[in-house]
């Protein structure tokens, strides 16, 4: 008997063993979030790029406001635009996927089925502009010197690393604090990847405006403080003829010049200063494109449509100022925003409300929790509003002529039920205190933002709120946002089809008090923390779509933001002096893919 059991065990420790050098992780040429990469492993570039685009030429764009430092990466200063240009990163995002990386300065990347541990085994043929060998060492030394002395964003998005080893001649191996996180690999994935050897002499922390080293397929080739930055080509490019950079970076020089605001910027447009503009006004597409150039086919505009979540935008709360930390008070005044007038009347229709933090996309919560939702939803069921568990959020609609007369009413009794009372014509409450508050915004944003936010205040004036607009200059503006130095702002949050650990830095209790951290409404909610955690450790994706839609309607109740509008496509109108992919991405024109076509580019007349 007891042989047999010695033989059944030995039996059984030998159909084992194959099955345990199957599970052994393999080195991977890409990686999805969820399921598998949609390219083949001997793919040889992406769909939306046409691989034999012709090199040369000059692109000139713009910026709005200044700049005072070359380095992207710190919260000291105003970076220039244009700088990823300069820097590679481990590994390289597909823009017609959900989430899915290829590599880039990573040949390949290896990790376990519980995604514990990620390790990027670097090109050999990987080299900053100086000639020099990109090495493990450079990329230890990225992760350190961002986490450090970066933005803090980055402290907070690298939080789930536990540590970051050399583990091979060309090889690093990060270890998470915890095994399930699978968007985590493709985080560490995004990582730009700075010199050891150029910045370990100079202070990463300040500003500078010397050109760092890079080894992007771009670097600077000359600036003007505030005024333009200029980016050449670099002919031999080492990841030029990478799967994931074939057909992309064509023009042999980028230009960005700097303009005080969007007004000045479009007329610059108009006189051919530069080849394109993005346009975020509604009422300059319908009003202010109407020249020559555009009448005769010399200017090309362009609706692009996109596939992904439009994100929040809106009018933020600051809860870390007594004022707002009532959620009925905040509640209250988002029914003084007349979306419907303000789209009829100053965007000539052209816009969708908001109505959802993912909406635009399967993420958004609509109709009443599933069971997957409320299944996460319930352990909380006394900390969130009813609401949560019985209702759709919609946005505050006002009905006709006089719609928001109705609204205005609502936001009085919602007002007066929480215990406030309209005393010589303002908004007051038991203790004596006003209803007052400040709407801070960016001044490069100028008229466009002023003529939509006084309707707004004297709506808040028909109730005895009393609101006042500030507005503050480009550098003023994001040291405020920074040190969450206003009472409201319009601020966005802008979402992926995959939405991961960035949720933290939006939305979670720990970056609330963060200074320069993206929590600008200062979010602290158990029920968010959680959704959050859910999220990021989502197994598949059902999982992931039912975690964000939770979290979604928790914050919608939470009357965190006065949600804005959105629209599913983009504004584009540029020069015609380009060849372009017929394919489009999720998210609509790689512009990167762009390329000057001689033909075009001799018989334009500007």
């Amino acid at each position: 008997m007891a042989v047999g059991l010695v033989r059944l065990a030995f039996l059984a420790l030998a159909l084992a063993a194959p099955a345990a050098h199957a599970a052994e992780p393999q080195p991977m040429f890409g990686m999805a979030m969820h399921g598998d990469p949609a390219y083949p492993a001997d793919f040889t570039h992406f769909a939306y790029v046409t691989p034999d685009a012709p090199k040369g030429g000059a692109l000139k764009l713009e910026a709005v406001g200044g700049f005072d430092t070359l380095n992207p990466y710190t919260l000291k200063g105003m970076s220039a635009a244009g700088l990823g240009l300069t820097y590679d990163t481990l590994m390289a995002s597909s823009l017609d996927e959900a989430f899915t990386e290829y590599g880039l300065i990573a040949k390949t990347i290896t990790v376990p089925e519980d995604r514990s541990w990620a390790r990027f085994d670097l090109r050999p043929e990987a080299k900053w502009h100086d000639g020099k060998p990109i090495t493990a060492d450079d990329v230890i030394f990225s992760y350190e010197t961002l986490r450090d002395k970066g933005d803090p964003f980055y402290r907070s998005y690298y939080a789930g690393v536990a540590k970051v080893e050399k583990t091979g001649a060309n090889a690093v191996t990060f270890t998470f604090k915890e095994a399930g996180n699978r968007e985590l690999p493709l985080i560490v994935g995004q990582m730009p990847v700075i010199p050891k050897h150029y910045w370990q002499s100079r202070d990463f922390a300040a500003t500078t405006l010397e050109p760092p080293l890079g080894s992007g397929p771009y670097k600077i080739a000359s600036s003007e403080t505030g005024r333009s930055i200029v980016y050449a080509r670099v002919k031999d490019y080492w990841g030029r003829d990478l799967p994931v950079n074939k057909g992309r970076y064509n023009v042999d020089t980028v230009r960005y010049d700097y303009y005080r605001d969007t007004t000045v910027a479009l007329e610059a447009f108009k006189s051919g200063a530069f080849d394109m503009i993005s346009e975020y006004e509604a009422k300059k597409w319908a009003t202010a494109y109407d020249f020559p150039a555009v009448q005769d086919g010399r200017v090309i505009r362009a609706e692009i449509p996109t596939h992904t979540p439009s994100g929040m935008q809106g009018y933020v709360y600051n809860t870390r100022r007594e004022v707002f930390q009532d959620p009925k008070v905040r509640e209250a005044l988002a029914y003084a925003f007349d979306f419907e007038w303000t789209n009829a009347a100053l965007f000539h229709g052209a816009y969708a409300r908001i109505n959802s933090y993912f909406d635009n996309s399967e993420l958004g919560a609509t109709g009443l929790p599933s069971p997957a939702e409320l299944k996460l939803l319930e352990p909380f069921r006394d900390q969130l509003p009813k609401e949560v568990f019985t209702q759709e959020y919609r946005s505050p609609k006002s009905e006709g002529e006089n719609g928001i007369r109705a609204n205005l009413r609502t936001a009085l009794n919602l007002l007066r039920a929480d215990g406030w009372a309209v005393k010589d014509g303002v908004m007051t409450n038991a203790k004596g205190e006003k209803l007052s508050f400040e709407i801070m915004i960016n001044a490069a944003q100028g008229a466009a933002f002023e003529r939509i936010t006084l309707p707004f205040i004297q709506n808040l004036k028909k109730i005895g709120v009393e609101a006042t607009l500030r507005s503050v200059d480009v550098n003023q503006y994001q040291n405020r946002v920074q040190q969450f130095d206003f009472d409201m702002m319009v601020g966005t949050f802008g979402q992926s089809l995959s939405p991961g650990n960035e949720q933290e830095g939006y939305f979670g209790s720990d970056s609330a008090n963060r200074p320069g951290s993206r929590n600008l409404a200062g979010v602290q909610s158990p029920a968010v923390d959680a959704m959050i955690r859910h999220i990021v450790l989502a197994k598949d994706r059902d999982d992931l779509i039912a975690a964000t839609r939770a979290m979604d309607r928790i914050l919608l109740w939470g009357h965190y933001v006065i949600p804005q509008w959105y629209l599913p496509y983009n504004r584009l109108a540029y020069w015609n002096r380009f060849g372009k992919p017929e394919t489009l991405t999720l998210r609509g024109e790689d512009t990167w893919s762009w390329w000057i076509d001689p033909k075009l580019d001799k018989a334009l007349v500007r």
